[in-house]
């Protein structure tokens, strides 16, 4: 027998989306930089790095680290929330 999620409502308005956070750091670290030549500084490919900027694309923890290494900047950063 399976778990059976349910809606929180109280959830609604404090609810993060981390993926829409990250994937408009990444855009904005990135600049005017195209994508192909920042995915390599990153080690991943451009057509991950595009599904993580499209929010189509679970990262792991691996990858978080990997990142925040290549980029020298903490998880805080790439999850900063602008508004």
């Amino acid at each position: 027998m399976g778990y059976v999620l349910h809606y929180n409502p109280s959830m609604g308005k404090k609810q993060y989306n981390y993926r829409a956070m990250l994937a408009r750091n990444l855009r904005h670290l990135r600049g005017g930089q195209n994508q192909e030549s920042f995915a390599r500084k990153l080690s991943i490919s451009q057509s991950t790095l595009a599904r993580i900027e499209c929010e189509q694309q679970n990262i792991t923890i691996d990858m978080l680290e990997l990142m925040c290494k290549r980029l020298k900047c903490s998880p805080n950063d790439l999850f900063k929330d602008s508004n």
